[in-house]
């Protein structure tokens, strides 16, 4: 995946990873094909940005994490975790929610932070049927990657409007979730003898097969330290 410019990178190849390898989305070819455009436009970016010296100016500046190709392979790696808990929750979301919110993105005259806020609406009220000890914003950033994927899947010409709603609603609700995520996924794995982006630790066909063999507790409850637990905390 190349760099995307902007401020919403970072949730952007998050979703983007999330849809990629769920099973079921069926819309796989139209996916590449978004982001295939959207790297087109950022390679456009670049070269109007060059800076006097000749370099490149910096992009993927949240102010937290760049996404540095690193960075990219960890968004992955939590992307085919968080799919693995989307799977869980894809079944448990009933069709008329789904067509309800299919009617709001067909709705031209909403505007796109009215679709956002029905969005944030309908994830809160799914999540009362949520276990009480999967923490919160896991749990809403899942749902609301499930619903963009059931949307989509249900109307496939919508996937450039859900997809950038989605990101959007991501960037606003979950960004500070998501860079710590990074992080502590960076840290563990920078603490291993292989460096992150070795094939031996991430090899092609991963998720789970390239992951260590234990995961920190710290993606559960972020901020407090972090210590091996079996990868099924995930789950």
């Amino acid at each position: 995946m190349e760099q995307i410019n902007g401020p919403l990178q970072m949730e952007h190849a998050l979703l983007f990873s999330f849809l990629d390898v769920s099973s079921d989305c069926k819309f796989k070819e139209q996916l590449h094909s978004l982001q295939s455009q959207q790297i087109m436009l950022c390679q456009g970016s670049d070269d109007d940005e060059v800076q006097t010296d000749g370099n490149r100016s910096g992009h993927f500046r949240n102010g937290d994490v760049g996404l540095a190709p690193t960075n990219e392979e960890v968004l992955r790696v939590i992307a085919a975790q968080l799919a693995e808990i989307g799977d869980q929750f894809d079944r448990e979301i009933q069709e008329r929610v789904v067509n309800g919110l299919v009617q709001h993105f067909l709705n031209e005259n909403l505007s796109n932070e009215e679709i956002t806020r029905h969005m944030s609406r309908v994830v809160g009220e799914l999540m009362q049927a949520i276990p009480s000890d999967m923490e919160r914003e896991k749990a809403m950033l899942v749902l609301a990657m499930v619903l963009t994927k059931k949307i989509v899947n249900t109307v496939p010409s919508l996937l450039r409007r859900v997809f950038d709603t989605t990101v959007n609603y991501m960037n606003r609700q979950f960004h500070n979730y998501i860079v710590d995520m990074v992080s502590a996924v960076r840290q563990l794995c920078g603490s291993h003898s292989q460096p992150f982006g070795c094939p031996g630790l991430f090899p092609e066909g991963w998720p789970s097969s390239g992951l260590p063999a234990a995961f920190p507790v710290v993606l559960r409850r972020l901020g407090q330290k972090a210590e091996s637990v079996p990868a099924e905390i995930w789950k």
